[in-house]
């Protein structure tokens, strides 16, 4: 039991809270008992606002930096436990450049065309988000 005191134009009132079911409660007023019916308000619910991370231009090439052709980015978050090809290799549609751990999986990154590393952008150990650029093949 709840008890409250509430002073209503000069005059107090001790409130006690008896019983409390879903929009119906017992309270008493000065001694005195009184069934009372709350009106419920539907609340909304307000939606999750997603916040995406803004990509900073790149003012030499004047496109969003690593949204290149040949930018490989991270698939999912996890941490670089291998990094298979060095700046100046060529490589082939397919070939493994990169792995990736997460989840105590390992994922092998692939390149998604033929060409060559022109960087590298993560070292192995790192932790990485999704999208994040691992290395640039040009």
């Amino acid at each position: 039991m709840k008890t409250f005191k509430y002073k209503i134009n000069g005059k107090e009132y001790a409130v006690a809270v008896n019983k409390m079911e879903d929009t119906l409660a017992e309270v008493e007023v000065n001694g005195t008992s009184y069934k009372v019916e709350l009106e419920k308000k539907e609340e909304e619910v307000a939606a999750p606002r997603i916040q995406r991370p803004v990509v900073a231009s790149s003012p030499a090439a004047g496109k969003p930096a690593g949204t290149g052709a040949g930018a490989i980015k991270s698939p999912l978050p996890g941490i670089v436990i291998d990094i298979m090809v060095n700046v100046g290799d060529q490589v082939k549609k397919g070939q493994t450049v990169a792995m990736l751990e997460a989840m105590k999986m390992e994922n092998a990154i692939n390149s998604p065309l033929d060409g060559k590393v022109a960087s590298i952008s993560v070292s192995t150990g790192d932790s990485v988000l999704e999208g994040v650029v691992i290395l640039t093949i040009e």
